[in-house]
């Protein structure tokens, strides 16, 4: 986030982020409302799952392959973590029968580790502040073995039970995947297409963020309120092997 260049990214890309997120989670929530009628809590980590991609994990190194530049992969992590993770959290805290005050409301992003990080993130490249060697060494200490232990969160709760087993949600789970990896796409090219009139490496860039699997971090979310976790498990793994087809074909028709 920190040397990411977010003024000439946040224009479009914050934006069409947001909305494309917010319709794909609004169509897995009719979904659930007129054929899974699960309640509120799984709907929310199913609709989570549809729309919240790993952006941070495989975004990058996918960004820069394809467009060159990491710099739209910025504006996907603060609508994630800085406007979609708060959201849902709540939603989970409301549905899961914990009060919830508006004060909390309000002081639940800063409540986060990631969220703070991000946000920090942003400050410092906004500002072209550049951190002394004595705390970026520590700093990149522990993001070089943050993604090993989420992966290493993820794959124990594939331990003893195979996925997509009939009672763990599994028509919500091929429906959140197809979302994911098919209709998110389609949403953000429709949108940037002819909506914020994007075109060329913006609009592959863009699209390409949209085709991203399922982020480990709907499963590390939903796992403290206990609901939903299998279909957040199953999403997560199917869209990480279906992500490489359907990124070779955003490649390929875009």
């Amino acid at each position: 986030m920190a040397g990411s260049d977010i003024r000439a990214a946040l224009g479009t890309d914050a934006p069409l982020a947001l909305l494309s997120a917010a319709i794909v989670g609004l169509l897995y929530c009719l979904a659930s409302f007129l054929f899974f009628r699960r309640p509120v809590a799984e709907t929310a980590v199913g609709a989570m799952a549809s729309s919240y991609a790993n952006a941070n994990n495989i975004g990058i190194p996918v960004s820069l392959y394809a467009v060159g530049t990491a710099q739209h992969v910025a504006p996907v992590l603060l609508v994630q973590l800085l406007v979609l993770a708060p959201f849902y959290l709540t939603v989970l805290s409301l549905a899961s029968g914990s009060k919830v005050s508006w004060k909390r409301v309000l002081l639940q992003p800063f409540a986060s580790p990631m969220i703070i990080a991000s946000g920090l993130g942003v400050v410092v490249a906004l500002t072209g502040w550049t951190a002394p060697d004595l705390l970026q060494k520590p700093i990149d200490m522990l993001a070089g073995g943050a993604v090993p232990m989420v992966l290493l969160a993820f794959g124990l709760s594939l331990a003893g039970r195979a996925p997509l087993q009939k009672g763990d949600g599994r028509v919500e789970t091929l429906v959140a995947t197809f979302l994911k990896i098919a209709g998110m796409p389609l949403v953000v090219w429709v949108l940037g297409r002819f909506v914020f009139g994007l075109d060329g490496q913006h609009l592959l860039a863009s699209v390409i963020m949209a085709a991203l699997p399922t982020a480990q971090n709907v499963f590390l979310f939903a796992t403290p309120y206990g609901r939903g976790m299998s279909v957040a498990r199953d999403v997560i793994l199917c869209t990480t092997v279906l992500s490489i087809g359907a990124l070779l074909v955003v490649a390929w028709l875009v």
